[in-house]
């Protein structure tokens, strides 16, 4: 029997392809991951009820009209975010100060930072808030406003005003795509107005993403990657994103 966690990787794989290439069938996805139609055709059919693709007329494709509800997202990529969210708790160290902003990339995060102690922290991710509620010492400071349900976590001008408050050690956020090009990209305004807020309260900004978010296009442009001073992730970026990395000072760290 196959393992827990072969079939996740199976289906992170499945994911990542699928944010390369818009549209793929199940013979393609069957010949490069080297498993039978009969599995992937499997594959497909619980990662459509789990609201993550969308398969029609024999092909398939990314749900991306929106962003997908949370629980899938936390399972998608997931032995990825905890590998990004282990380098991050290695940059950060006791006695940090933190901003953390939302979505399951940074829960990863917060769940590895829990283990620190004495941070203090300003958040409007009520998932981060539940991760670090046993950490040694820690002091949680939480924006206030509308509560998105589906996502537990806070967006609007009460929020981006709260992050002014603050002046942190780092800021870790994540965003809903990375072009090609380099571009920060997500799905509406109020996600880039909050990340923003996030970034800009703290010395060093942190941009953690996993690889199935790059080449995903989205409408709203955040910044450019180099923009930051530190990229977590374990995407294949091109040449060109690199050397500009390099020339603006930004690093990028691959779990």
């Amino acid at each position: 029997m196959m393992s827990r966690d072969a079939l996740s990787q199976r289906r992170d794989k499945i994911i990542a392809l699928l944010s390369e290439v818009e549209e793929l069938s199940a013979q393609d996805l069957s010949q490069e991951l080297g498993v039978s139609v009969q599995t992937i055709r499997t594959d497909l059919r619980d990662l459509d009820e789990a609201a993550l693709v969308q398969r029609k007329n024999g092909a398939v494709r990314l749900r991306q009209m929106e962003n997908i509800a949370y629980a899938p997202r936390l399972d998608a990529s997931s032995i990825e975010k905890q590998r990004i969210a282990r380098v991050v708790k290695t940059l950060v160290g006791h006695n940090a100060r933190l901003a953390l902003g939302t979505g399951t990339t940074v829960e990863h995060c917060a769940r590895e930072l829990s283990a620190l102690q004495n941070l203090f922290v300003a958040t409007n991710n009520i998932h981060a808030v539940l991760a670090l509620q046993h950490a040694p010492g820690v002091v949680v400071e939480m924006a206030g406003g509308t509560v998105r349900l589906r996502d537990l976590d806070v967006v609007g001008p009460l929020s981006r005003n709260f992050f002014t408050r603050f002046r942190m050690d780092y800021a870790i956020f994540s965003c809903g795509g990375l072009s090609e090009s380099g571009a920060v990209l997500d799905y509406n305004s109020d996600e880039v107005a909050a990340r923003s807020a996030i970034a800009a309260c703290a010395k060093k900004k942190v941009l953690v993403v996993d690889s199935a978010k790059f080449g995903r296009e989205l409408p709203c442009v955040m910044h450019r990657i180099w923009d930051y001073d530190i990229v977590v992730t374990e995407a294949e970026l091109g040449a060109a994103i690199k050397s500009e990395c390099a020339r603006s000072g930004c690093q990028i760290m691959c779990p």
